[in-house]
């Protein structure tokens, strides 16, 4: 089969790309990407699998552009997007172009010719905030410019249901290790500042939740809806809850000189709490909190203090 990856040069794409660049059942690859994140690690990673790989370089609202990648592909997987935290409330405008009205383009172009599996990577923000776990039943609220527009393009896509095997993933804060790496996210960027400053800056009270998911389970739930081996439909793609206390602590065990600092410590940030789908459990791969982080340290490439 012939794969499309929208945003195939950013932090889940490059994981992605690299799993089915493995994957036999792949017998091409597309990756689209505008490289707007200046991100160029996937053209550097050195254990990509024998799949011929295409690289074409695009914006998703480019509407010709991206009927050209379309092409003879078999499921795409679209997730490209304006990347952002979840609760984040700036940029609305563009947000909204780029995660709304170029979902919108690429849903047009697929009405046009519908491919077997289209997986839209929309947020877990969809669903507002909730100090009470929440899933797939509830209807969402969005309140942030980020999750307006990601639901807006849960919006333009549904209509392709009946044409095609569709997959709204509602994405958890995705964390962990991968060639191209994010540090703006909670997870990473304490990994990161613990690792090379032992000093972790800690907002409100601490006791917000999030719900997250490991990369590695995020690119084996994602390939298995691209594969077909799960049915088309609505899914959350969710690991764990924690609070932002609970990854400091964690990350505590792993620095023991480690030092926080709180800021605001009165202020009550937002919640949202999300339950772990248990129609993709199974792919999970049950390692624990402490296992994965763990793991994530020993990529960082020298410790503090070590001369190369």
């Amino acid at each position: 089969m012939k794969v499309l990856i929208t945003g195939g040069a950013g932090y889940l794409g490059t994981a992605l790309a690299q799993r089915l660049s493995h994957d036999e059942r792949v017998d091409e690859l597309v990756v689209y990407d505008n490289l707007a994140r200046r991100n160029h690690n996937l053209f550097l990673v050195n254990d990509m699998g024998p799949r011929p790989l295409r690289f074409v370089r695009g914006d998703v609202l480019d509407s010709r552009r991206v009927k050209q990648a379309l092409a003879g592909v078999d499921v795409v997987f679209h997730l490209a997007a304006r990347v952002t935290t979840p609760f984040a409330d700036a940029d609305f405008h563009g947000l909204e172009q780029v995660n709304h009205w170029g979902t919108a383009e690429l849903g047009y172009r697929l009405e046009e010719a519908p491919c077997a599996r289209l997986i839209y990577t929309s947020s877990a923000s969809v669903y507002g905030s909730s100090d009470t776990e929440v899933d797939h039943t509830r209807e969402p609220r969005p309140k942030t410019a980020y999750a307006i527009a990601k639901r807006n393009g849960e919006k333009m896509l549904d209509r392709l249901g009946d044409r095609l095997g569709l997959y709204q993933i509602r994405s958890a804060n995705v964390y962990g290790y991968n060639a191209s790496m994010r540090f703006d996210a909670v997870v990473n960027r304490f990994m990161f500042d613990a690792h090379y400053t032992r000093h972790l800056t800690v907002h409100g009270s601490g006791r917000q939740h999030r719900a997250f998911v490991h990369i590695d389970n995020a690119i084996t739930a994602l390939v298995a809806c691209g594969m077909g081996d799960v049915p088309p439909g609505t899914y959350d793609l969710v690991e764990r809850n924690l609070s932002v206390l609970d990854i400091a602590e964690t990350i505590h065990g792993l620095y023991d000189d480690l030092e926080m600092l709180f800021l605001q410590q009165d202020l009550q940030l937002r919640d949202l709490r999300v339950k772990r789908d248990e129609r993709l459990a199974h792919l999970l791969d049950g390692r624990s909190f402490e296992e994965q982080l763990t793991e994530f340290k020993e990529r960082f490439a020298f410790l503090p203090g070590q001369v190369l």
